[in-house]
């Protein structure tokens, strides 16, 4: 995986740097597993606008990705590798001997042809998904669960992963992107490897046009307002804006907004670094 840098032929060229698509296989997504996916532009059932910045952009449809990975025990072949507009990674088909045909996001080293295997049983491979409490220590995961059965939330942007550092009774230390240290269920499942499309990070949209295309409208930042529009307005000359806040007077950096008495607070060993 790399980037790309063109040549300053344009403003719009001068800093852009783009992905490359070398591991994709297949331009045309599997058509049983796409929808197609409206756009609200950030209006209500009544047509309200609830969202600012959100609007226009390119239509997309939506590629079901199987985040539970519960068809334990039946081998899958990867048959393609794909873009997928909707998030940083990318996707891959899979044909199960069943004849189920499911999108599983593609890890880093992931080939076409490659069989893969869920459950128990399976080997800590790259892409084989299994129970956290049957992989070895130190392995590299992404696509992790917080209750088993509930599908994988975290740790599925391009290039990202958390690794296994220890075990403690039926939980699973598991250290994260953030840098936070949790206990998780050792029968929640996970998939072996990082997340592909690892150079994401790298990439620079090089113009306001490429925003447009995602539908992202243009922002105002509150310090050129005026004091009824935002707390940070007003005032002669460049003001700063006095401390940063939220168009509705909510602090901002570094104001912590989880909620003190939350459950799941018991699980985390370490917090994440700032």
């Amino acid at each position: 995986m790399a980037v790309r840098k063109l040549n300053p032929t344009t403003p719009g060229q001068r800093h852009k740097i783009i992905g490359v698509f070398d591991t994709i296989t297949s331009s045309t997504p599997e058509k049983s597993l796409v929808f197609g996916n409206g756009k609200t532009g950030g209006r209500n059932n009544q047509g309200h606008r609830t969202m600012r910045q959100i609007g226009g952009g390119h239509k997309r449809r939506y590629r079901v990705i199987d985040f539970r990975r519960t068809k334990d025990g039946i081998p899958a072949v990867v048959k393609s590798i794909e873009y997928d507009p909707n998030r940083s990674a990318r996707i891959a088909l899979l044909y199960y001997v069943d004849g189920e045909k499911t999108y599983i996001l593609a890890p880093n080293g992931l080939q076409v042809g490659q069989k893969l295997l869920s459950g128990a049983e399976a080997a800590p491979e790259v892409g084989n998904a299994l129970p956290l409490g049957k992989i070895p220590l130190g392995t590299i995961v992404h696509n992790i669960e917080l209750r088993p059965g509930q599908g994988a939330s975290m740790v599925r942007s391009a290039g990202t992963f958390a690794q296994i550092t220890s075990r403690e009774e039926n939980y699973v230390i598991v250290k994260l992107p953030s840098g936070e240290t949790r206990k998780i269920l050792g029968t929640c499942k996970a998939t072996v490897g990082s997340v592909g499309n690892s150079d994401h990070s790298l990439e620079r949209s090089g113009k306001a046009g490429r925003s447009r295309w995602l539908g992202r409208r243009p922002r105002v930042r509150g310090v050129v307002m005026n004091p009824v529009d935002h707390p940070m307005g007003g005032g002669e000359g460049r003001a700063s804006g006095g401390h940063p806040r939220s168009r509705k007077g909510l602090l901002a950096k570094g104001k912590k907004t989880r909620a003190p008495k939350k459950h799941s607070s018991k699980y985390i060993i370490e917090r994440r670094k700032k």
